[in-house]
């Protein structure tokens, strides 16, 4: 059966990746820094890491595959991510595919750079009602898809 990964610190649209899973009985594993809140659904996983750096991102990237569905903001764990074949948005909607990828990262270490130089403040812009509306749709379409395609051999 096919995943969905979420990483979960500061993730807005935690909500809709339930309610979409749950309509598509699709397992959701919410992997985070800190404390989450338990579900009794179990279909729903909750995993703590440690406050390592980059520690949820790692176990992300470990363990989801082709097929699996992610759902992040960070860049660098959509490149590897997209790496294993995976389909990877962020809570904004916005894809992540072998077409973009490299393009997103690298706009995101210019910003970086603008951002340490002081070229760029680095605001973002609010999450809105907008972005929550385009992430269900993209995140609907990717979880119909990786249900449409046949479970990775061995499961």
């Amino acid at each position: 059966m096919h995943h969905i990964y979420v990483d979960a610190d500061a993730c807005p649209v935690k909500p809709e990746v339930l309610k979409v899973a749950e309509r598509l009985g699709i397992e959701v594993t919410f992997v985070a820094n800190s404390g989450l809140r338990p579900s009794r659904d179990p279909m729903v996983h909750n995993v703590i890491v440690s406050n390592g750096f980059d520690a949820a991102d790692n176990w992300i990237a470990e363990h989801c595959g082709p097929g699996d569905v992610v759902v992040t903001a960070d860049v660098p764990l959509a490149v590897r991510c997209v790496a294993t074949g995976a389909q990877v948005t962020g809570p904004t909607g916005r894809v992540f595919d072998d077409t973009n990828i490299g393009m997103a990262s690298a706009m995101r270490d210019l910003g970086a750079h603008l951002r340490e130089t002081g070229e760029s403040k680095g605001y973002n812009a609010a999450f809105s009602p907008k972005d929550r509306s385009r992430f269900l749709e993209t995140f609907d379409r990717m979880c119909r898809r990786a249900k449409a395609v046949a479970p990775p051999s061995g499961e």
